[in-house]
């Protein structure tokens, strides 16, 4: 009986761990793809080709993007990019440690 008790105290931590690791990042992670796609829109510059970058970026303890840095073959891109994103306050809000997102950022010719 009592081997039967230890057991299911141990799938009950193991269910209740389980059920509260549920948070949502996917939802935040959205949220700061569409901030991102709003900052970006219309460039100063004008596309002549499809453009391409990954971009690593962090948010701070003021709910400002910080761009860590931009991988791309165009530095008028890289300028624009930095410009748009760097210290621009996001609604999202980012619980726990800091994180890091590299995002691709894709700009085609309209």
């Amino acid at each position: 009986m009592r081997k039967l008790n230890v057991l299911l105290l141990a799938a009950a931590f193991a269910v209740s761990s389980i059920a509260s690791a549920g948070t949502n990042p996917k939802k935040t992670e959205n949220v700061l793809a569409k901030e991102i796609k709003t900052l970006l829109k219309k460039p100063s510059f004008k596309i002549k080709k499809e453009l391409t970058a990954y971009v690593t970026l962090t948010l701070n303890d003021a709910n400002e993007f910080v761009v860590i840095s931009v991988d791309s073959n165009s530095e008028e891109l890289e300028n624009f990019i930095k410009h748009r994103l760097n210290y621009k306050k996001v609604g999202a809000q980012l619980y726990g440690d800091t994180k890091f997102f590299k995002v691709p950022v894709r700009l085609v010719k309209e």
